[in-house]
C-alpha cells in the first residue's frame, strides 16, 4: 500500500511547487491590475472550484491527446503523450488546484495596499525589487495558506487524476484511486487504513489552517 502513498506525496509536492511559481504572478496581476477584463481571468482561474472534476479531466484528455496540437507539442517535449503518465497527472493537478493557491495569495496581496509599495518606490526600488522585498514578505501568510491548501487538495484528488492518469500501478495509481480499487475488490481492511489516514490528514490540515489564521490575526493586533 506504500506505493500509492509515496506517489501521492510526490505528486502533491511537485504540484505545490509548480503552483507557487505559476500562481503567485497570476495572483499578483489579479490583485494589482486595473484591466476591466481581469475578473474574466479570475473566473477562468476559479473555474475548477465549481467544474466537475470529470469534465476537466475529459477536456484535458482532448487537449493533451496525441492528435491535438498541444498534445503533439507535449509529445515533442517529453518524448511521449501526457495522458496516462505521471507528467500528465502533474498538469491536471496544477490546473485543478490552481484556485486554491491563487485566491489566498491574491487576498494577501490586496491586503497589503498601496502604501508599502509607494514607500519602496520613493526609495528607488524597481517594481521587481518592490515585489521581491516588500510584497512577497508581507504576503507570506497567504503564500503559506495557499501552499497548504494546494498540497492538501492535490492529495485528495480523484476525478481528474483518474481521467487523465488512469490506474497504472507505480505510475498514476495515487491514494484516492487505490482506496477506490480496494473498495471495489472488497478489501475493506486496506481501504479502511488508507481512508482513515486521509481522514486524519484532512483534520490536521484544517487545524493547521485555523492556527495559521489565528496567528495572522494576532500579528495584526
Amino acid at each position: 500500500m506504500w506505493d500509492p502513498i509515496l506517489l501521492t506525496l510526490k505528486l502533491a509536492t511537485i504540484t505545490t511547487l509548480v503552483l507557487l511559481v505559476v500562481g503567485t504572478p497570476v495572483a499578483w496581476w489579479l490583485a494589482r491590475s486595473k484591466a476591466r477584463w481581469k475578473e474574466v481571468v479570475g473566473a477562468v482561474v476559479a473555474l475548477p472550484l465549481v467544474l466537475p472534476p470529470t469534465v476537466l479531466g475529459f477536456y484535458l484528455l482532448l487537449l493533451l491527446g496525441p492528435s491535438s496540437p498541444l498534445g503533439q507539442a507535449a509529445t515533442a517535449l517529453f518524448g511521449h503523450a501526457l495522458p496516462f503518465t505521471f507528467e500528465g497527472l502533474v498538469v491536471g493537478s496544477v490546473l485543478y488546484s490552481l484556485p486554491f493557491i491563487v485566491q489566498p495569495v491574491r487576498n494577501a496581496f490586496e491586503a497589503i495596499g498601496d502604501r508599502p509599495l509607494e514607500v519602496a518606490a520613493t526609495l528607488r526600488a524597481s517594481p521587481v525589487d518592490a515585489f521581491l522585498t516588500v510584497a512577497l514578505p508581507l504576503a507570506r501568510p497567504g503564500l503559506l495558506t495557499g501552499a497548504i491548501l494546494g498540497f492538501a487538495h492535490t492529495v485528495g484528488e480523484f476525478g481528474v487524476v483518474l481521467m487523465i492518469g488512469g490506474n497504472i500501478p507505480g505510475e498514476t495509481k495515487v491514494l484516492s484511486v487505490a482506496i477506490y480499487d480496494f473498495v471495489e475488490a472488497l478489501e475493506w481492511d486496506k481501504a479502511h487504513v488508507l481512508a482513515a489516514g486521509m481522514l486524519v490528514f484532512s483534520f490536521l490540515i484544517i487545524l493547521i489552517m485555523m492556527l495559521v489564521e489565528k496567528g495572522m490575526k494576532n500579528r495584526l493586533k
